[in-house]
């Protein structure tokens, strides 16, 4: 049974993803899509075209992680195809912000799609795709965002090298970094904030632009996705110019 995992798929990229997923890949028999909120996943399930098996869970919660677990081993997927788009983040100072919704970054952000995707692994053949959503905000550290750039971070270079590991298998990794994009997740980012900055505003970019352009990166087995030119020039900007006037001017703009 071929099948894609998608994470995150309650809305946003994840939910884009699956949707689009659903259009490319005919050769999938199921499509799995997990999140935490079950009336979103009946949502998206009545829009897809393959087979959809939905799993209302928390990847943070080691007990639905145990459950999941053990589907694979009934199951025995072969799993061509794992988007990990599950992931927070919170715009504002580190002193400001409490301990709780710090770690639940880290938690979310690093620890569980590390512990899902050793988990998937065993199920992926040669050809199979491993996507992870890191950010922009990964290419260097970013103030007003320092864990949740600092998360995006351990995501890219994660990503980077477990495509090296992987390559005599021929799974192939991607890591996904766009700028902006307009979804719920500034819902959340700006408890702590003052709103979406201008800046950001003129950035900003679809779910529907950032997934197309991942999987067709993905299909060119390209290690680094960007969602446009503009990123494109400010990851090429954090490699040539020295980091620290860089992060000053963004201080001020963010």
């Amino acid at each position: 049974m071929k099948v894609a995992i998608i994470t995150g798929a309650t809305s946003g990229i994840g939910y884009e993803a699956a949707i689009q997923i659903d259009r490319r890949f005919a050769s999938l028999d199921e499509i799995w899509v997990i999140g935490r909120r079950e009336e979103k996943l009946l949502e998206l399930q009545k829009k897809l075209q393959h087979s959809v098996r939905t799993f209302a869970m928390d990847v943070t919660d080691d007990g639905d992680m145990t459950e999941f677990e053990n589907v694979l081993y009934k199951l025995n997927p072969n799993i061509r195809m794992l988007f990990q788009s599950a992931g927070m983040g919170l715009h504002g100072k580190f002193a400001e912000m409490t301990a709780k919704d710090q770690a639940a970054m880290i938690r979310l952000n690093c620890e569980a799609l590390t512990n899902f995707t050793l988990m998937c692994l065993p199920f992926m053949r040669r050809n199979s795709h491993i996507i992870h959503l890191a950010s922009s905000a990964g290419f260097m550290p970013f103030p007003g965002y320092s864990v949740y750039g600092a998360s995006k971070s351990y995501v890219l270079n994660f990503s980077r090298a477990l495509r090296a590991e992987l390559k005599p298998r021929g799974i192939h990794v991607l890591a996904v970094c766009p700028g902006p994009v307009n979804t719920p997740f500034f819902d959340v980012s700006e408890r702590y904030g003052t709103g979406i900055s201008p800046f950001k505003k003129a950035m900003m970019n679809t779910p529907e632009v950032v997934v197309r352009r991942a999987l067709g990166d993905a299909a060119l087995h390209k290690a680094v996705s960007v969602d446009g030119l503009h990123i494109g020039i400010f990851r090429l900007v954090t490699k040539i110019f020295p980091i620290t006037p860089i992060v000053d001017l963004l201080s001020k703009v963010l």
